[in-house]
């Protein structure tokens, strides 16, 4: 069973990697969206509910899989890497990402949850500009052929021999690729949102994570099939 699948983007050969990370071989460049590190301890901060705080070691456990599985020179993060700009992390899970961060170019994109850098390994943008792709956290509708981005955490419903499935997904069409949310416990929108509808356009792809990584035509979700 395949568990990555190979994409094209603007000329660029890419990897859709089925943890949910984004692999271009050719730059040594991983890129991870909506990581959300503390989110636990915002909601319980903030009076909601109460969720085992484990989500960020979670996540880092993934991370770290990945940094072995592709060894990268460069790591970007597509913003809403922490939940939000006051998120505090147990000290253990800090010491581990400085330990991750460390020996690669580190890009920390500025997300909603996340626009004010923070004393971190690496530097922060607004976006990345790196050959034919451009990085940044929310999609833009009149963006160019090559925009990589995060922010919509989607996610599809399909059935597969027999069986149904909701995963996390890739969206790919001629000019643009969303990234699924690569943190644990971040829920996700269905493909068939309004809002991510709006910026696809035939013939677009869903590439679902996990084992088997499969790719679905998106046409069908794009016309609002249930």
């Amino acid at each position: 069973m395949s568990d990555c699948q190979n994409i094209m983007l603007a000329g660029v050969a890419l990897v859709a990697d089925g943890s949910g990370a984004l692999w271009w071989p050719e730059a040594r460049l991983l890129c991870v969206a909506d990581l959300h590190f503390g989110k636990s301890e915002r909601l319980a901060r903030r009076g909601g509910p109460l969720l085992p705080p484990y989500e960020t070691r979670e996540t880092l456990d993934r991370l770290a899989a990945a940094l072995r599985r592709y060894a990268p020179a460069t790591v970007v993060c597509l913003g809403d890497s922490f939940d939000d700009d006051a998120a505090v992390l147990d000290p253990g899970d800090t010491a581990r990402l400085g330990a991750l961060t460390a020996g690669q170019d580190w890009v920390w994109i500025a997300g909603n949850h996340d626009p004010r850098p923070r004393a971190l390994a690496g530097s922060w943008r607004d976006e990345l500009r790196r050959g034919a792709l451009t990085f940044r956290h929310e999609a833009r509708p009149d963006a160019e052929t090559g925009e990589v981005s995060g922010h919509y955490h989607p996610k599809i419903r399909v059935a597969l021999k027999g069986a149904r499935l909701s995963r996390p997904c890739f969206l790919l069409d001629a000019r643009r690729l969303i990234l699924p949310a690569f943190g644990a416990f971040t829920g996700g929108l269905d493909a068939r949102a309004p809002a991510l509808r709006a910026l696809l356009r035939c013939p677009a792809q869903a590439i679902l994570t996990g084992s088997p990584c499969v790719r679905l035509p998106l046409t069908g979700a794009l016309a609002g099939a249930s």
